[in-house]
């Protein structure tokens, strides 16, 4: 069992994130990437769901799977090559519901094992491989205050910004306008999602359980903008 400075429970906030065993890549191709994201929302379920019997063979769109009722909260996350990043929560129990139990304190445990499992799972079919994908188990860090919490918004969000430019957290940035054109095409984090955009990966998001943190989209777009300037 792993230790955890601070429990998982329910109404506390959470940076999630994990990585590849030896710093592998988890994610080769498209197809990886669009099989995880569905899996973030498929797994986020108190259902059993098997991706073959209720998503391929009755050919439907893993976003229109009805999950019924839902584990954890997702306000934020990005895939990298070798690692991802979820902002998560469990809600609490509201005002006339049972308190806190065992299944609400597992409950980002659980939603994590199954994404983790699941995605394991269809790798090492794929690629036909066996052992430990990811390097053990999931990461955590307690969210505490709003000002945290929108520092890994753009934390979560700039990640990609790597992918073109690996120093650029400790050189600055020379063309921002070359980081945001390269934000804009990268559809493998919640980035789009923040800014209005509509697509599928909406149903991702539950941001009724997560503080306010931004007013509307151009108060977030002024808080990515002012880290890409940091130097």
């Amino acid at each position: 069992m792993t230790y955890r400075k601070v429990p998982l429970v329910s109404g506390e906030y959470f940076h999630i994130y994990n990585r590849g065993n030896s710093k592998q890549e988890i994610f080769l191709d498209d197809k990886d990437k669009d099989r995880f994201i569905k899996l973030l929302y498929l797994c986020n379920s108190k259902k059993k769901v098997n991706f073959r019997d209720d998503i391929v063979e009755q050919n439907i769109d893993a976003f229109d799977f009805e999950r019924d009722e839902t584990l954890v909260s997702i306000s934020a996350w990005v895939l990298m090559p070798n690692h991802f990043h979820i902002y998560i929560t469990s809600p609490s129990p509201g005002e006339g519901e049972e308190g806190e139990n065992e299944e609400n304190r597992a409950s980002i445990a659980m939603f994590m094992h199954k994404l983790c499992m699941t995605y394991a799972k269809y790798f090492n079919k794929k690629y036909n491989r066996v052992g430990s994908l990811f390097e053990g188990p999931f990461r955590s860090t307690h969210i505490e205050s709003d000002n945290q919490a929108k520092y890994l918004f753009s934390y979560i969000h700039l990640n990609p910004v790597k992918l073109i430019d690996p120093r650029w957290k400790e050189k600055g940035i020379n063309d921002i306008n070359t980081a945001l054109e390269h934000l804009d095409t990268y559809k493998w984090s919640s980035y789009h999602d923040h800014r209005g955009v509509l697509r599928k990966e909406n149903k991702i998001l539950d941001l009724k359980n997560f503080p306010e943190y931004f007013s509307d989209i151009k108060d977030f777009d002024s808080e990515i903008f002012s880290w890409l300037q940091y130097k």
